[in-house]
């Protein structure tokens, strides 16, 4: 749950705010769930984003 105590300087409180939730993935998974997705687009999204994490992996080991 993110929470910001706001002491004095609005404007900070509202960039701490925003990093917060941009740190816990609300508004990614708010942007993603705003419209329906088909099941064979979000299995094609699921595949490319394991195969970037497996990518990502093996380019760390030096494999790639």
């Amino acid at each position: 749950m993110a929470t910001v105590l706001v002491e004095g300087d609005f404007e900070k409180a509202l960039k701490k705010f925003k990093k917060i939730i941009e740190k816990e993935g609300i508004l990614t998974e708010y942007k993603r769930r705003e419209f329906y997705e088909k099941p064979s687009v979000k299995r094609k999204r699921k595949e490319r984003a394991a195969r970037k994490r497996l990518i990502k992996a093996l380019k760390k080991k030096g494999l790639l």
